[in-house]
């Protein structure tokens, strides 16, 4: 059966009237802020503390927009006869945001919880060379940064947690056992120990 000439355009006509008839929703940005989802991604947040110079956020970032540079620094040794130590010391840490593509590999490879995803997206610049985001301004992202989400209830704990309960509970009940137990008695000076059969 062949459709009825010029129902696809009545069927259009009539979605378009629904929507015409229905009061519009539009937020009055900057006045109402958007409600974002909890994981967007806005600015890239730098806790430095935890940062070792590992150079893998820059090696594999697609589009070479981070900057780092580092010194050795000799570390004395810990113990008498130890030998010395040299680390590496954080000189500049910087995220040019107008190259980046927040695709996250940066946040993902860091072995150390160096770098987080920060909701804030209003960081606008009339110069493109202020976008380049230099450690201080990526440790201020950082308080910008929302708590981790709550584990789930019931999931499982973690292999760590309860090896190390297991950990704890054999040496509290090893000094438990070592507390409860009777020192054996001695004899005291001046008294006649009793000979066997007595």
């Amino acid at each position: 059966m062949s459709p009825i000439p010029g129902s696809g355009l009545a069927k259009g006509l009539a979605v378009t009237l629904r929507t015409m008839t229905r009061k519009t929703v539009t937020a009055q940005y900057p006045d109402a802020q958007p409600e974002l989802p909890p994981r967007s991604r806005g600015v890239i947040g730098l806790f430095e503390e935890n940062c070792t110079v590992c150079m893998l956020c820059a090696r594999e970032c697609p589009d070479w927009c981070i900057y780092i540079d580092s010194h050795k620094e000799t570390v004395p040794a810990a113990a008498p006869g130890g030998r010395e130590r040299s680390r590496n010391v954080l000189d500049r840490f910087a995220i040019d945001f107008s190259l980046c593509m927040y695709c996250g590999i940066c946040i993902e490879v860091c072995p150390f919880d160096a770098l987080f995803w920060s909701p804030e997206f209003e960081y606008a610049e009339t110069d493109i060379r202020d976008l380049t985001h230099e450690r201080d301004k990526l440790r201020d992202w950082m308080w910008t940064v929302p708590a981790p989400p709550a584990l789930d209830p019931g999931a499982e704990e973690p292999k760590e947690l309860t090896a190390a309960h297991k950990t704890a509970d054999k040496l509290a009940a090893a000094s438990a056992a070592a507390s409860a137990a009777p020192a054996p008695a001695a004899d005291e000076p001046g008294q006649p120990g009793q000979e066997a059969g007595e």
